[in-house]
């Protein structure tokens, strides 16, 4: 009862954290909605990311004290710093948006803003399922193949955008500015692929 306790514990803490991942995400679509509001969510991300960070450390203590682990410990550790870098990529998008003071929201910064809600919620979805990885597999394949279409699709846009942001926007500022920060987008898109890569590694382990 012991070790299943602890195993358990490590399922309970991926899916806190999953979660703070995916609040994060529900920020910054927040800002590209309405970008007033943008100064006061900056204290709630950062508010998140220090939480998100208490779990993250939760986790590597109890690695450092557990014998025995429900999956490699090399995986634990990894996922469990993945999901942390993925509030620390938001956190830097936000802080991009307020640093520049930009004038108005590009509508394709709020489209990516809104494929990171999809791609966080089937990452909570996921972590939600790993403690019975074996009797979930298919689900759980079939979230990670999903969050791989999210981020093509969000790549499609970022390319897209940028192209577009060269093409009619005369002020090289204004450029520099949105191009920094739809890089961050697409930069936390790409690393939820990364933790849905990551997934499919224990899945090929233990299923």
């Amino acid at each position: 009862m012991f070790l299943v306790k602890k195993n358990t514990e490590f399922y309970d803490l991926f899916v806190q954290s999953a979660d703070y991942f995916h609040k994060g995400a529900l920020i910054i679509n927040e800002v590209m909605t309405d970008y007033s509001r943008a100064e006061e969510k900056m204290k709630t991300i950062t508010d998140l990311e220090h939480a998100a960070d208490d779990i993250n450390d939760k986790i590597i203590v109890k690695l450092n004290h557990t014998f025995i682990t429900p999956i490699d410990r090399e995986d634990i550790y990894a996922i469990a710093n993945g999901l942390d870098d993925g509030v620390d990529f938001l956190q830097g998008t936000l802080q991009r948006a307020i640093m520049y003071r930009i004038d108005e929201i590009r509508p394709t910064a709020l489209d990516m803003s809104q494929l990171l809600i999809e791609a966080t919620t089937d990452i909570s979805e996921i972590f939600k399922l790993l403690h019975r990885l074996q009797h979930n597999e298919k689900k759980i394949l079939k979230y990670t193949a999903r969050i791989c279409k999210i981020e093509s699709a969000g790549d499609k846009l970022y390319r897209e955008e940028v192209a577009q942001l060269f093409a009619t926007v005369k002020d090289p500022i204004e450029i520099i500015k949105w191009k920094d920060i739809l890089e961050y987008l697409e930069n936390t898109l790409d690393h939820c692929e990364t933790i849905a890569d990551m997934i499919r590694g224990v899945v090929m382990k233990y299923a």
